[in-house]
């Protein structure tokens, strides 16, 4: 999985702060539950902002940097365009391939 961090990061964001999830909260466990797994071997410039205790409890109530919240913001802008919307993967899950 690539950048699984920001893609945690993104959805907590807009689960906790916009109240509008990217991801099914199924989904969302299993992206925390996978970093828990996979933490020492993943690098990335924001791991700090999320620790094991975070991933074991599937919450993140940190500070999201500007950077996260723009990835949503241009995230949500390339799934409402309908002329992007043949160039875009459709899968139920949302992000799954976003950072691949």
């Amino acid at each position: 999985m690539k950048n699984p961090i920001a893609r945690y990061l993104m959805c907590a964001y807009a689960y906790y702060e916009q109240d509008d999830p990217l991801i099914s909260d199924h989904a969302f466990d299993k992206l925390a539950q996978y970093i828990l797994q996979n933490y020492d071997s993943i690098e990335h410039f924001h791991k700090h902002l999320v620790t094991k205790g975070d991933l074991k409890a599937g919450t993140y109530l940190g500070e999201y940097p500007e950077r996260v919240k723009g990835a949503v913001r241009h995230w949500r802008s390339l799934r409402s365009k309908p002329k992007l919307e043949l160039m875009l993967p459709k899968e139920p899950e949302g992000l799954e391939n976003f950072f691949q």
